[in-house]
């Protein structure tokens, strides 16, 4: 139940999907009458559309959560860390084309970076995670030892959990892969950072985290395009109601644990 009810919640909480609401719903009530009222959610709606589509409101809204951890620059400078675990994002696994072509940009740069920290551990694994909802469709967790084989890494260094749907079913999986106390790498989106460091950390485990994908911070208040509403600031603050909505329900995800 759960499952269900925690994509349909972050779906409706979007704001494009809210405004939709209220704009629908201000149609309604202006075929009814209610004049007053449906010009009312009509210009909440469009309100929302807008600011949450601004620079400015998108910007405030997702840094403090891409700002929770600083990215690393050396992985030797934070000790004897034997593995690298790589978080779940999107792909296309029906698309005919290789591996890396078939992930999404989050799925790109948090393989990225996984490498990168691969390259300078030669000791360390590679551990890449992630399931979909549907049971159908291949799990990310193989796209993404796909490309990294692609990519030069040796396939004794890559394990594969390919059975976690979320983040606090990946920190569990990742708990009975690794040694008790082994040091490891946490790499995933820096706006999805803080919500994966505690879902690890409520599993028992200490990541070092290594945030990658940063939106914000690209385009100042001196460039024009930062103050025109944009469908990429849309897509940062759907992402930062996302990762708010997920800290407030993380506990649900540890209840039976």
């Amino acid at each position: 139940m759960l499952d269900t009810l925690k994509p349909l919640v972050g779906a409706l909480a979007a704001p494009l999907a809210l405004a939709t609401l209220l704009v629908l719903l201000a149609a309604l009530l202006w075929s009814l009458g209610r004049r007053g009222l449906g010009r009312l959610l009509l210009v909440l709606g469009l309100l929302l559309v807008f600011l949450s589509s601004w620079a400015p409101v998108a910007n405030r809204l997702l840094a403090p959560l891409e700002g929770a951890y600083p990215p690393v620059s050396d992985p030797r400078d934070h000790g004897d860390a034997t593995a690298v675990v790589v978080l779940g994002a999107g792909w296309d696994p029906e698309l005919e084309a290789p591996a890396s072509v078939r992930l999404n940009d989050s799925a790109v740069h948090r393989l990225v970076e996984g490498l990168r920290l691969l390259e300078a551990l030669p000791e360390a694994r590679l551990l890449v995670s992630g399931a979909s909802r549907d049971a159908t469709r291949l799990p990310v967790a193989l796209g993404y030892a796909q490309a990294a084989q692609a990519l030069g890494v040796d396939p004794a260094r890559i394990v594969v959990l390919d059975t976690p749907v979320d983040t606090a079913q990946e920190a569990y999986a990742v708990r009975a892969v690794l040694a008790n106390g082994e040091r490891f790498f946490l790499v995933t989106s820096a706006s999805h950072m803080r919500r994966a460091v505690r879902h690890f950390e409520r599993a028992g485990l200490a990541p070092i985290a290594s945030p990658s994908h940063y939106l914000t911070g690209r385009d100042g208040p001196d460039r024009l395009r930062y103050w025109l509403p944009s469908a990429g600031n849309l897509r940062k603050t759907e992402r930062a109601v996302y990762e708010m909505l997920g800290l407030w329900a993380l506990e649900w995800d540890h209840r039976d644990r």
